[in-house]
């Protein structure tokens, strides 16, 4: 298998970028995307156990990679929520997957996004990991539209080597990510 055009250009252009940046003293020091992680959190699957099995199906075309039904960790009487009931869907992408699908999410589902302009910096969680939310499934062109029955909404999590959210917002820019400068 031939190896992701995005990791040949993190390899060639990104790593030294970084390095004289912030200045590391080894190429080791450079933070790296260790992993994706998509999770679909599906609440009407109290209800309709088959959404899962949906959701799984839908992560899987996206990803290119078998998605796994996520379960609930307690009870919550209000929500009719019993432990261990499937209640969404996750996958994790490493490696070549995992620049293939920063690629395509990149360059053909984000623009495709409705008003798009640019995703929030916001999302940094203090130690160099990025969580986007895209609200329809339907921007990846790996789903149908005529088969979607409910539009419904992920969470991306890009998980990074990075110590600090600067280097991380620097690594995530270098490698494509279309960040909005209107929170600046």
């Amino acid at each position: 298998m031939s190896t992701a055009r995005l990791k040949e250009v993190y390899n060639k252009d990104i790593v030294p970028g970084l390095k004289d940046k912030f200045q590391y003293k080894s190429v080791m020091q450079v933070p790296k995307l260790l992993k994706i992680v998509i999770n679909k959190g599906i609440g009407a699957a109290v209800a309709d156990k088959k959404l899962v099995d949906v959701g799984v199906e839908e992560l899987g075309l996206i990803t290119g990679q078998k998605a796994v039904p996520t379960l609930s960790k307690k009870s919550v009487s209000n929500f009719k929520l019993r432990e261990n009931m499937p209640i969404g869907a996750k996958v994790t992408l490493r490696n070549g997957v995992m620049y293939e699908f920063l690629d395509r999410l990149t360059a053909i589902a984000l623009p495709r996004v409705r008003d798009f302009k640019g995703i929030s910096e916001k999302g940094f969680d203090g130690r160099g990991n990025y969580t986007l939310g895209v609200t329809e499934q339907i921007i990846f062109p790996e789903i149908s539209i005529d088969k979607v029955n409910k539009i419904t909404g992920m969470d991306i999590t890009f998980v990074t080597s990075a110590k600090t959210d600067e280097e991380a917002y620097e690594l995530l820019k270098q490698l494509g990510m279309p960040f909005s400068n209107l929170n600046k």
